[in-house]
C-alpha cells in the first residue's frame, strides 16, 4: 500500500473525481485545512482518511498528512482536479524500485492548464535550483513521492508555500538521488479556484515563501 498525502482547502467539487481516480494499492490521506464547503465529508464518503489541520498553510497540511501516513512509500498531490491520480505509478515506482529517493512529476500541462505568471515563477525557482545544487529538474513538481521515515527525516519547518520547495532542497543537500518524469496537467476542476496559481497575488506569496526557503 502507498499512501498519498492530498493537502485541501475548498475542494468539495473536486474531489470526488481526484478520489475517483486513485488507482488499486493506493490510499488517499485528505489533509483537511479549515475546509468550509464540506471537503471533509466529501471525502470521507469516497473512502480517503480525513486528517483535520488546524494550523494554516499549506505545508502545514502537506506535513501532517505526511506524519499520518503509515505507507512506507508516500505520495503527494493536489486535489484540485488538475492532477489525474491514475498517474501516481510513475512517480512512485522509481522510489519502490530504489532507483530514486524523491520522484518529481514535472506537468505537462495540457492548453490553459498553467497560467503564464505561475509557470514562469515555477520555472526560475527550478533554475536556481539545478544551479545552485546541481539538480536535474525543470518543475517542483507537486505530485512528488518519497519513503516516509527519510522524508520525516529531513526535519521540515516551513508550513506555508515554501515547503514544497524546502523538501526538494533539504534531500538535495542530503545527498539524495532526485529524479523527475513527465505527468500529464490539466486545468482544475470546475467549481474550484487557486490558491496559489490563479492570481499574480497568490503566485507572489507563494514565490515569497519559496524564496525564503532558498535564501537559507
Amino acid at each position: 500500500m502507498i499512501d498519498v498525502v492530498l493537502p485541501c482547502l475548498n475542494e468539495a467539487a473536486a474531489l470526488p473525481g481526484v478520489l475517483a481516480g486513485l488507482p488499486a494499492g493506493y490510499r488517499a490521506i485528505v489533509a483537511d485545512n479549515g475546509s468550509t464547503d464540506g471537503s471533509a465529508d466529501v471525502a470521507r464518503a469516497f473512502g480517503a482518511q480525513v486528517v483535520t489541520v488546524p494550523q494554516r498553510g499549506f505545508g502545514a497540511a502537506a506535513h501532517a498528512g505526511l506524519t499520518a501516513a503509515t505507507a512506507e512509500v508516500v505520495c503527494f498531490a493536489d486535489a484540485d482536479g488538475s492532477f489525474d491520480l491514475g498517474q501516481l505509478p510513475l512517480v512512485a515506482e522509481p522510489v519502490v524500485a530504489g532507483t530514486a529517493d524523491l520522484v518529481l512529476g514535472r506537468r505537462r500541462p495540457v492548453p490553459g492548464a498553467w497560467p503564464a505568471h505561475a509557470r514562469l515563477a515555477n520555472g526560475l525557482l527550478a533554475w536556481r535550483l539545478r544551479s545552485s545544487l546541481r539538480l536535474p529538474i525543470h518543475d517542483l513538481g507537486p505530485m512528488r513521492a518519497g519513503r516516509r521515515q527519510e522524508l520525516l527525516g529531513l526535519g521540515l519547518t516551513d508550513r506555508r508555500f515554501g515547503y514544497p520547495l524546502e523538501m526538494i532542497v533539504a534531500a538535495a543537500r542530503a545527498g539524495w538521488r532526485v529524479a523527475e518524469v513527465s505527468v500529464r496537467y490539466s486545468p482544475r476542476a470546475e467549481g474550484t479556484r487557486s490558491k496559489v496559481t490563479g492570481t499574480l497575488l497568490g503566485t507572489a506569496r507563494a514565490v515569497r515563501d519559496m524564496s525564503k526557503v532558498l535564501a537559507r
